[in-house]
């Protein structure tokens, strides 16, 4: 003798898996265990339980790039350096109540690349003069080139690589300037990350074996600008430019065994070569 079905409750119908007190006549097309509408999500074929799905998730490995790096089309590290570009510039400019002249901020002054400043002991000024840009327009040149080069280079390299590429070839750049440039003269700007950035394009594209025509003629074209224009300093593309080629060399020709230690000491021993050299110029000057 069968017990009479419930008013309402459709017939055959059994409880929930995840929810007993939940009468459902629908299925899991996976593990066929009954699931309400709430457990059910849309699948390729019918529909399957929370639980599959998410089994389903651990078991599909996360794409990875030629780098080593998760691929994510979101872009955080990127922003991020805009951001605090554009916030120290407005502190300068507020200091120095100009937009144009925000040069003559005091915090200006503490953290542009002054390299008498850096002989003297202040060596955060290789590091901090790349947040720092002498106006609106410089600033903006800059922001647009990150952004770009971010916006497709971050995805591939990972955020914690695009970083490590990021500030090492701001470094680079800085110590170019150190150990070539006057002794006198304020240098500022993010332009030798940028042109690291750049050289990092360049090996990438090669490493992919596709036509690097696009991005030797984008270097070539900001190196004769560099050479041309008036107030540039050359010495920090340069510096920039080559570090931040040499660094992803290391990246993307890492040995696939063992990749994330190889890439950490690639970025390691640039960045301690860096300091050397610094160290040697200052023992030069003095």
């Amino acid at each position: 003798m069968t017990e009479p079905v419930p008013p309402g409750d459709p017939v055959g119908a059994a409880a929930c898996a995840r929810h007993p007190d939940r009468v459902t006549g629908l299925r899991c097309t996976r593990c066929e265990r009954p699931a309400c509408p709430e457990c059910l999500r849309e699948a390729s074929v019918g529909y399957q339980c929370v639980d599959c799905v998410s089994e389903g998730r651990r078991g599909v490995r996360t794409a990875r790039t030629f780098v080593g790096a998760e691929f994510s089309s979101r872009t955080v590290v990127t922003p991020v350096l805009i951001a605090v570009n554009v916030l120290l510039f407005a502190l300068t400019a507020v200091q120095a109540s100009s937009v144009v002249s925000n040069a003559r901020s005091p915090l200006f002054a503490d953290l542009v690349l002054w390299p008498v400043g850096v002989y003297f002991g202040e060596w955060w000024r290789l590091v901090t003069s790349g947040f720092l840009h002498f106006g609106p327009a410089h600033l903006a040149l800059n922001m647009i080139a990150l952004y770009v080069l971010g916006r497709d280079l971050e995805p591939v390299f990972g955020k914690v690589r695009f970083l490590a590429v990021y500030l090492v070839s701001l470094l680079g750049g800085g110590v170019a300037v150190y150990l070539f440039g006057g002794v006198d003269t304020p240098v500022a700007g993010a332009s030798g990350a940028v042109y690291g950035l750049m050289g990092a394009m360049l090996v990438a594209v090669l490493r992919l074996k596709l036509n690097p025509g696009s991005a030797l003629g984008v270097i070539a074209l900001n190196l004769v600008l560099s050479f041309t224009l008036p107030g540039i300093s050359l010495l920090g593309h340069l510096g920039g430019l080559v570090v931040g080629a040499a660094v992803t060399a290391g990246l993307v020709y890492a040995p696939p065994a063992r990749r994330d230690l190889w890439q950490g000491v690639a970025v390691g021993a640039a960045f301690a070569l860096l300091v050397v050299m610094a160290f040697v110029r200052t023992a030069q000057l003095g």
